[in-house]
């Protein structure tokens, strides 16, 4: 029997569409004593890369300094015939200059405020609470080293 699954992989045109359009994504780190921790996380893609902010004590950050290999989804679709998602495994870079994250941080409302058809002078603002924290808080940097892809829209009902 063949596998069915480069069927529904997204070309890399969709990859980059799906990217794009979604903010959200689930990245998962290890813990020190190598389990999975799993957050959602919003997100901006550029340069062949997924950027984030977080707050540079925060768990998740504490597990990228032990172990840069990460793991990140991102998903949609409410039933089987409609999922489509992205899995990256990659490497995660931990930028601590406060002007990257300024950076990060106005790409990312960029980026929302686009998918939301906000005016472009609105969509380059960052909320003023996330501004005032940017010195305690560190870009992530996930580039991809394995990409899977999935989109159960081109399966046509089967399944």
């Amino acid at each position: 029997m063949v596998s069915q699954r480069p069927d529904i992989k997204l070309t890399p045109e969709e990859q980059a569409r799906f990217l794009a359009e979604s903010k959200r994504c689930a990245l998962a780190t290890l813990d020190k004593d190598g389990y999975p921790h799993v957050v959602a996380m919003n997100y901006v893609a550029k340069d062949g890369a997924i950027w984030m902010t977080s707050y540079g004590k925060a768990q998740k950050v504490l597990n990228i300094r032990r172990n840069p290999k990460v793991c990140v989804m991102i998903e949609s679709g409410r039933n089987y015939a409609e999922l489509q998602g992205l899995m990256w495994r990659g490497r995660c870079e931990i930028i601590d200059e406060p002007s990257a994250v300024q950076q990060t941080m106005r790409a990312m409302a960029g980026s929302v405020a686009a998918a939301s058809n906000v005016p472009s002078g609105a969509s380059s603002s960052v909320p003023s609470g996330a501004s005032s924290s940017a010195p305690k808080r560190v870009v992530l940097k996930v580039t991809p080293e394995k990409i899977a892809s999935w989109d159960h829209r081109k399966l046509g009902g089967r399944y």
